[in-house]
C-alpha cells in the first residue's frame, strides 16, 4: 500500500514537472511577456504580467484537481469568456508572429501586397466560427 502510493507521488511529481516546463518553455521561446510589454509600453508592471501567468498557471492546477464551482450570474460570463479569448488570441498571435506564419501563407495564396486583409479574414472567421459555436450549437445542446 506504502509503495503503491509513493508511485503515484512520483508518477504526478514527474508529470506535473513534465508539463510545467514545457509550459514554461514554450512561454519561454514565443516571448509573450516581453512582447507584450514592448507592445503596451508598461515595462514597470511587467512583474504583473509574470504574476498573471504563475496565478493562472496555480489557479489552473488547483481547479484541475478540485473542481471548483461558481454561482454566478450568468451576465459574469461575457468579462471572463472574454478573458479566455483574448488569452487564446494572444497566445495564437505570438505563436504565429515567432513561426512567421502569416508572410508564409500571405506568399503561398499570392496575398503578399495585402497582408492586413488577411489576417482580418483569419480574425474574422475565428469570430464568426466562436459566435456560432457558444450562440448556435451549444444553446441547441441544451
Amino acid at each position: 500500500m506504502a509503495v503503491e502510493v509513493l508511485i503515484i507521488i512520483f508518477v504526478g511529481l514527474s508529470g506535473g514537472l513534465a508539463v510545467g516546463s514545457g509550459f514554461v518553455a514554450f512561454i519561454s521561446v514565443l516571448g509573450i511577456i516581453p512582447r507584450l510589454v514592448q507592445i503596451t509600453g508598461t515595462k514597470k508592471a511587467v512583474w504583473l504580467y509574470e504574476l498573471a501567468v504563475t496565478g493562472g498557471g496555480v489557479f489552473g492546477t488547483i481547479a484541475v484537481l478540485h473542481p471548483i464551482r461558481f454561482s454566478l450570474p450568468g451576465f459574469f460570463t461575457v468579462p471572463v469568456g472574454l478573458a479566455a479569448g483574448v488569452f487564446v488570441g494572444m497566445l495564437a498571435a505570438a505563436l504565429a508572429e515567432v513561426l512567421n506564419v502569416f508572410p508564409i501563407l500571405a506568399k503561398r495564396v499570392g496575398m503578399e501586397n495585402d497582408v492586413m486583409s488577411l489576417v482580418m479574414a483569419i480574425v474574422l472567421g475565428k469570430t464568426a466560427g466562436s459566435l456560432f459555436h457558444w450562440l448556435v450549437y451549444v444553446s441547441l445542446s441544451f
